[in-house]
């Protein structure tokens, strides 16, 4: 059996059973898992971690499952890279990137928490799983699902990019293309959880959903020598997985896995749709809805589920939040590629570029040492880029041919 207690609500503390809900039935606030830390500390040791398989169920006491994982056994333990080469030139001295966009079976990380979702649809008995997505999530769910003989439903904003829509479709889900933007979707979504019987993994799934995303702090952690970093960048869409990282830093310092705990939470968002980044620089905790006008769709959620809680993780952290703008996520893109070779989709390019204006405004001290989330592959946005990149040289199939561009070349 696991480690969890109950779900419990984030306002008004009520407390409620293991159950497929996501809402407090009394104050309408959202739920969250409470876990026994005191009976995982008795078990959960650095050798027992370390002596398990490379993959974020190596932390499984951590997470709301009661028997043994079924979903995502291939899923997690993404490289953590030095990336000296960006570090100099964004003017840092020590510089990781969490690298998501490898590993997983669908490039995102959002395989970390549709593993944690589908083994605990599959405990609750659910044959059907469903979602709302901006693209990563369809593809996770549409993946996984299918390896995991459910019947799927996933729902996406018509307008989403054509390499996303494909990247599901491969797998042959019951893929709906909504005439809406993600929010609306998302609204949809609900009332079809409310009269289906599925696990929809973002909705009534959403307390047990959201904890697989602590698995990338604890790796970030477990990879820097079981300490945390002084600075976390990480891009805002919903707000779960900047709070799901701060949530994981502090559990690991509850239960003596590392020492101090001293890192500054920062908020990376598109311009085109930064309801989070807007209340930070604002100073107040009220988010404001807006509809979404920007290249990373992936970040395009105008009403966040958890931007309020996002907000609180940042001040409580010391943190503070940044947005950019399309070109400036796509200068970033280009960068993190031509320097580190690792080609980010959108979100990721918003990452960096807030990292940028963060350190310029000296929010981020050129000795932090400073962990940005790259959370999806670039080959799911291509799009984005398409005219911002340097032309091929072409030439006719001759040596003569070839010699007379390299001597343009080398004259650059």
């Amino acid at each position: 059996m696991g480690f969890v207690h109950g779900l419990k609500c984030r306002e008004c503390g009520r407390e409620y059973a293991v159950e497929a809900i996501y809402v407090c039935e009394f104050c309408f606030g959202p739920l969250e898992v409470v876990y026994d830390y005191e009976g995982i500390r008795k078990v959960l040791t650095k050798e027992k971690i370390l002596s398990r398989p490379h993959n974020l169920w190596r932390y499984k006491e951590l997470l709301p499952i009661d028997g043994e994982p079924t979903s995502g056994l291939h899923s997690g333990f993404t490289p953590l890279i030095r990336a000296d080469k960006l570090a100099k030139i964004i003017g840092l001295k020590e510089l990781y990137i969490k690298d998501d966009t490898v590993t997983h079976p669908t490039l995102s990380f959002k395989d970390r928490v549709v593993a944690v979702a589908l083994t605990k649809a599959r405990e609750f008995g659910f044959d059907t799983v469903a979602c709302a997505s901006t693209g990563n999530l369809a593809h996770s769910v549409s993946a996984h699902g299918a390896a995991g003989g459910f019947k799927r439903f996933i729902f996406i904003p018509a307008s989403l990019e054509h390499s996303k829509i494909i990247a599901s479709l491969v797998y042959e889900p019951n893929l709906i293309a909504v005439d809406g933007n993600y929010d609306e979707v998302n609204r949809l979504c609900s009332e079809v959880a409310n009269k289906y019987p599925w696990a929809f993994v973002n909705i009534n799934i959403r307390p047990f959903y959201a904890e697989g995303s602590k698995t990338q702090g604890y790796e970030i952690a477990e990879q820097l020598g079981w300490k945390v970093p002084d600075a976390v960048v990480v891009p805002s869409a919903s707000g779960s997985l900047l709070t799901k990282i701060w949530k994981s830093f502090k559990e690991l310092k509850q239960l003596g896995l590392i020492g101090e705990l001293n890192t500054k939470i920062f908020s990376a968002q598109a311009t085109g749709c930064s309801p989070i980044v807007a209340a930070i620089k604002a100073g107040v905790d009220v988010i404001k809805p807006v509809k979404p006008d920007t290249i990373a769709k992936s970040l395009a959620i105008g009403n966040p589920a958890d931007g309020f809680y996002a907000t609180q993780v940042v001040r409580e952290s010391g943190g503070f939040g940044e947005d950019v703008s399309d070109q400036e996520i796509i200068d970033a893109i280009k960068l993190l590629a031509k320097t580190e070779g690792i080609f980010a989709e959108t979100a990721g390019g918003v990452t960096l570029a807030s990292a940028i204006k963060l350190i310029k405004g000296g929010y981020i001290k050129e000795d932090s040492l400073t962990v940005l989330c790259i959370t999806g592959n670039g080959l799911k946005t291509k799009e984005a880029i398409v005219g911002h990149t340097i032309e091929p040289y072409h030439i006719q199939p001759n040596l003569k041919s070839f010699e007379e561009t390299l001597k343009k070349i080398n004259e650059r």
